[in-house]
């Protein structure tokens, strides 16, 4: 019977993008190199990232400070819906604004989104194989950290809406042999100064 270990998957969002989304605003460099500094004595072994600028941008600053650690890129850490309720699976009162807003989204985000977002829990959760837990470091986007919370969670597929993550702020989710999942950090953003910790945030969640 092959041995299986546990695996810690550190996530987090990329850094401030431009209006424009094609590259980290000054202040969204500064955060993904405190976060560097912060997972620079954590034993990460391999640091993935979606495809796109602003996340390619931030692992590679993150990686300037682990020195060693390889960076790869894969589409499934990419930024897309990953899953589309029908009506009846939402709250009454908010189903149409719901709705109409993922409306809004490119066609090719919502299509592809849930086969990618299959593939990025089949990829980046679970065991792994041999006696020595596995660290990890994910770079992505809002909408990826709320499938990866709401799957640890065993929470209803929707769930994924509503829960909005920081600009590299850090969650680590504990896949342990024979254990649920356990979320061991959310959205914290205790390695950044009060002035970057609120980046990517609604206003009105902003606290």
């Amino acid at each position: 019977m092959t041995a299986t270990a546990a695996r810690y998957l550190y996530v987090t969002r990329h850094g401030e993008a431009s209006e424009d989304e094609t590259t980290l605003t000054e202040a969204g460099r500064r955060q993904a190199a405190l976060l560097g500094e912060r997972l620079r004595g954590a034993p990460i072994t391999t640091i993935h990232h979606g495809p796109l600028p602003r996340a390619e941008q931030t692992a590679r600053l993150v990686g300037e400070r682990l020195p060693g650690v390889p960076l790869r890129r894969s589409e499934p850490a990419g930024d897309y819906l990953p899953y589309l309720p029908s009506r009846e699976e939402l709250p009454r009162e908010s189903a149409d604004r719901t709705l109409a807003r993922l409306a809004e989204f490119p066609a090719a985000e919502r299509e592809l989104g849930p086969g990618l977002a299959e593939e990025a829990l089949a990829r980046f959760t679970g065991t792994v194989k041999g006696d020595e837990p596995r660290h990890e470091l994910l770079v992505t986007h809002n909408f990826l950290v709320g499938w990866l919370v709401r799957d640890a969670l065993d929470a209803p597929d929707w769930r994924w809406l509503g829960l909005h993550h920081a600009n590299a702020g850090l969650t680590v989710i504990r896949y342990s042999p024979g254990r649920p999942a356990a979320l061991l950090l959310f959205n914290d953003t205790g390695h950044l100064p009060a002035e970057l910790r609120w980046t990517g945030f609604p206003p009105e969640e902003r606290i």
